[in-house]
């Protein structure tokens, strides 16, 4: 059984509020107290503020997966801006599995595929990416790596940062909210305007 790292407690009203309701948008459902949003379509930027039912939806789908894959993934790790509590975030719940072997992992990706999941190509070295629901409605992406590659180390020291340094959460997220602002329908450079600054927080923590 794989083990949920960052995981919460959940029950059956938590996965009621993780379920999908479409609205007139095509880009997301509908966002109400009870059913927050979770879906996206795919290359478009919308903010939402921070949900905490987010991290219900994340322990909700790692317990569906762990029936899916069984002791072929070691953990999992809920990563992003929806993993940072007050952080404003896409409403798409972005999630790792950490594998003992990127080469080894044919029959995951395929158990992940019948089970709901698009294996999508990636230009990030080191990982497999793969995404749940139509591009018209994205609502989890997932993404396989191994525990010592550069992809998971940067994802989890880059969160870890931002949970652990209000001030510093508080400066992503108005950045966050004027690219979003300005690339609405485009989701490629909207998260390349971020590097920048995820790269000066992981030379800040990379130094101590």
């Amino acid at each position: 059984m794989a083990i949920r790292n960052t995981a919460v407690a959940t029950d059956t009203a938590g996965r009621n509020q993780c379920r999908k309701r479409f609205s007139p948008s095509p880009r997301r459902v509908t966002i109400s107290p009870e059913t927050p949003a979770v879906g996206l379509a795919r290359g478009t930027v919308e903010l939402e503020p921070h949900r905490d039912v987010w991290s219900e939806c994340y322990a909700a789908e790692i317990e569906r997966l762990e029936a899916v894959v069984g002791d072929r993934v070691l953990a999992f790790e809920h990563v992003g801006s929806t993993a940072v509590e007050g952080l404003p975030a896409k409403p798409i719940i972005d999630i790792f599995g950490i594998v003992p072997d990127l080469e080894e992992t044919d029959d995951l990706v395929a158990a992940l595929e019948s089970s709901g999941y698009e294996h999508r190509p990636d230009d990030i070295e080191g990982r497999h990416f793969l995404a749940k629901g139509p591009a018209s409605n994205r609502t989890h992406y997932l993404s396989l790596a191994t525990r010592e590659s550069a992809v998971v180390e940067n994802q989890l020291a880059f969160r870890d940062a931002l949970r652990a340094d209000p001030a510093l959460a508080q400066t992503y997220a108005d950045r966050k909210r004027r690219l979003a602002a300005t690339y609405p329908d485009d989701r490629a450079t909207y998260t390349a305007k971020k590097g920048a600054f995820v790269r000066a927080v992981l030379e800040d923590v990379a130094e101590g």
